[in-house]
């Protein structure tokens, strides 16, 4: 009886590559080992702004890597600036996300012709127990996005083939679930036990944006709490944005090399920016502040609901087009919000 679900299985995925060849949704892994090997590995100061790191290697087409997990340790400043900027025909990777994902849906909504969003690879997109996320649902029962839909533990994989240089890796928690028909992996004979295991892709985003809790000047960077699948975005990305809430002098970096999660040849840019992950969380600094967020999320959800996009835009217009930094947007939500939130992070221990 095995034998023949097995045999039934791979089937499926034979079925699912006639419908559509394979293609890497961004760089192949020989491409991004070119690129990785070439780049320069010396130690140099790295510190930027994050308008000058968002210009540099921010481009159209590109698949963007995006680190934290959910509305933990989000880059949510680096995408503000992206959102600024503008970026179109996007393909996101990433494992789970919330805010940075709705806030580059909602400015698809809001002006298509400066951002917009192809297609996106990941886990899960959704605000967990404040609910779904609005405008994720309206872009996918709309068909606006393709999407390539694996477990928080496939996607972490992929980025950590990536990292490690390898063109795909085997799992166990895809194979002989509904998985197999919502994403690209494929059921093959393992060639050692002759049988069949599921194997997912490798994923190289063209720039991956991570949130760090500190970093020295170079880009070696300390991450406390969950680590969210950054240090494999990281390293599996051709070029690494990092956001740090503080920048701490390399000695401190030497006094405890084994707090570094990303090492410094992962990264390309350094910015110092405090809250930014704001109006997420960064554990060891502040906690969510869960009003703004579904603040936000309800803005959304009346978009999918009634067509009504004004708010949206009121929104956008405020706190995004409407700041020249990401600095001007936190003086806007107010210093005694940003206190609260560190506050109520009580505290949580992090070696500085």
């Amino acid at each position: 009886m095995l034998n023949t679900v097995s045999s039934k299985i791979k089937e499926v995925s034979k079925l699912k590559y006639k419908e559509k060849p394979f293609e890497y949704w961004g760089p192949t892994p020989d491409e991004s080992r070119k690129i990785v090997v070439n780049k320069s590995h010396g130690l140099r100061d790295k510190r930027t702004t994050l308008k000058e790191a968002v210009a540099k290697y921010v481009k159209n087409g590109m698949n963007l890597g995006i680190g934290g997990f959910v509305n933990t340790r989000v880059p949510v400043a680096a995408v503000h600036e992206i959102i600024r900027k503008g970026v179109t025909d996007l393909t996101i990777s990433m494992q789970s996300n919330s805010i940075c994902t709705e806030l580059l849906a909602g400015a698809m909504i809001v002006d298509p012709d400066r951002v917009s969003i192809k297609r996106v690879e990941m886990a899960w997109w959704g605000y967990e127990i404040i609910g779904i996320a609005p405008l994720f649902r309206y872009l996918t029962t709309n068909g606006i996005i393709e999407v390539d839909d694996y477990t928080n533990y496939g996607m972490s994989v992929r980025f950590k083939a990536a990292a490690m240089g390898i063109p795909f890796i085997p799992i166990r928690d895809h194979g002989g679930s509904d998985m197999e028909l919502v994403n690209r992996g494929k059921m093959i004979e393992c060639p050692f036990s002759k049988k069949n295991i599921y194997v997912v892709p490798a994923c190289h985003p063209d720039l991956g944006i991570v949130n760090a809790t500190a970093s020295d000047m170079y880009g070696n960077a300390r991450l406390f709490g969950a680590l969210c699948t950054c240090p494999e975005i990281a390293m599996a990305s051709n070029r690494t944005l990092l956001t740090t809430e503080q920048i701490i002098p390399t000695d401190s970096i030497r006094k405890y090399p084994n707090l570094t999660e990303i090492p410094y040849p992962a990264v390309d840019a350094v910015v110092e920016q405090p809250f930014a992950s704001y109006p997420g969380a960064c554990y060891g600094h502040y906690w969510f502040d869960m009003e703004h967020i579904k603040y936000f999320r309800s803005l959304g959800d009346e978009f999918r609901k009634t067509g009504n996009k004004e708010p949206l835009e009121k929104y956008y217009e405020e706190y995004v087009f409407g700041c020249e930094t990401f600095d001007d947007y936190l003086d806007k939500i107010g210093y005694k919000t940003l206190k609260h939130l560190r506050k109520m992070d009580e505290g949580q221990p992090i070696i500085i």
